[in-house]
């Protein structure tokens, strides 16, 4: 039967060098304690970071329509609140292009426009196949689409007219904060990020 190692080192360590066998015991144990730190290094390496950067950012978006609400939760907290505005006629589903309504259910933040005419915006992925559907059902030919959470439109420069904006209801359907509230979306929301559009 083979011998394990801490015999095998003991076994030739001088006999006459009183306390070999100790120093072989402690060169062993530290260099099995530095196999278990170097093996927790590679562990946190492939594991998921939990650093400041992944704890601010959202991975699901809410919006609360009656309340004029947008939320981003990470890890089933709101990390970041908004008050949002919203079309002229919010109320309800949207059934058809123009009702200027916002839809509800959940949907994807699939992909986004630096360039929009309004300052920055990220697409929600509506409308779903269900959505065609019940557009259809109900007598109409086009679900609409384009909604986007977005800032103020590109052409106003006045803060007195930006204020204005930021009390009333004023898209087409669409999501729409102030320009540093869209700014911080922007870096904490990844496209795929779920959204959730609620009554």
């Amino acid at each position: 039967m083979r011998p394990d190692t801490t015999d095998a080192i003991t076994a030739h360590a001088p006999t006459h060098r009183p306390g070999a066998a100790r120093l072989a015991r402690r060169l062993l144990a530290t260099l099995a304690m530095a196999g278990c730190l170097a093996g927790l290094v590679g562990c946190s390496s492939t594991s998921t970071p939990t650093s400041a950067i992944d704890a601010n950012r959202a991975d699901q978006v809410v919006v609360k329509k009656s309340q004029r609400k947008l939320e981003l939760h990470n890890n089933g907290r709101v990390i970041r609140e908004y008050r949002v505005a919203l079309g002229g006629a919010p109320d309800g589903h949207k059934y058809r292009e123009g009702d200027q309504r916002t839809p509800i259910g959940d949907y994807r933040l699939n992909w986004r426009n630096p360039n929009s005419n309004f300052y920055k915006s990220i697409h929600i992925s509506y409308p779903s196949e269900r959505d065609r559907m019940l557009s259809r059902a109900m007598g109409y030919t086009n679900p609409g689409g384009m909604i986007m959470i977005h800032g103020l439109p590109n052409y106003i420069q006045s803060e007195a007219l930006r204020q204005q904006y930021a009390n009333r209801d004023w898209t087409q359907g669409c999501i729409a904060v102030q320009n540093h509230e869209m700014d911080e979306i922007w870096q904490m929301v990844h496209d795929g990020t779920p959204i959730k559009i609620l009554p």
